[in-house]
């Protein structure tokens, strides 16, 4: 009988005990599992779903890299930009500019060119709030180049099946460049930068 009592009481505590663990561990894998950043990974995100389907336009974005996880040696896994998607938010923005009807833009590797309709009273200002609205977009190092002369529209869509790499790519758009330069371009973005960007030794 006491043998009995024994097993029972042994049974029991080892059961309680078990049980004590995998509630230590349900708390302590809870805290991991909860929390998105894992302190011992190399990268680090915050929203697990950042390149999922549950993509909803309210989230806020956030990523956080560190130099452990290797990106970006030996000229590997350097960042990209959608250049793409970049000339469709340009366009979309400054479609809602007032006295703006249509707006068409191409992203390259360090331009911005945009080309709009508009029936304003103020060729200058509007220039400078289309202009504007696309330096807000792109990265600091980007050039912007605006034009409300509609003819120059078809240019700049034959650009748009070409790369930094097509042949004589660069003198074609350096030409589209120095036509879109005769329209108004807005005021100076700084003391340092004429109107398109530029500081004095990127000048055209």
């Amino acid at each position: 009988m006491k043998k009995s009592i024994l097993t029972i009481g042994l049974g029991s505590l080892l059961v309680l005990s078990g049980c004590g663990d995998s509630r230590d561990n349900d708390q302590r894998t809870g805290i991991v599992d909860t929390t998105p950043t894992r302190l011992n990974a190399a990268s680090q995100y915050y929203d697990e779903d950042y390149r999922g389907a549950n993509n909803d336009s309210d989230n806020f974005g956030y990523t956080r890299v560190n130099s452990g996880t290797g990106e970006n040696e030996n000229g590997t896994e350097a960042p990209t930009i959608d250049r793409e998607q970049l000339a469709d938010i340009i366009s979309r923005l400054g479609n809602q500019i007032p006295d703006v009807n249509d707006v068409s833009t191409l992203v390259t590797d360090e331009e911005v060119l945009v080309v709009y309709d508009s029936d304003t009273n103020n060729r200058n200002a509007t220039a400078d709030q289309v202009k504007r609205t696309a330096l807000s977009i792109v990265p600091r190092y980007f050039h912007v180049y605006v034009s409300d002369n509609e003819t120059l529209r078809q240019n700049i869509e034959n650009f748009a099946t070409q790369d930094t790499d097509s042949r004589g790519i660069e003198d074609s758009i350096d030409s589209t460049i120095r036509q879109m330069l005769k329209s108004p371009q807005g005021n100076k973005v700084s003391d340092g930068e004429n109107a398109n960007g530029e500081s004095i030794g990127d000048r055209r």
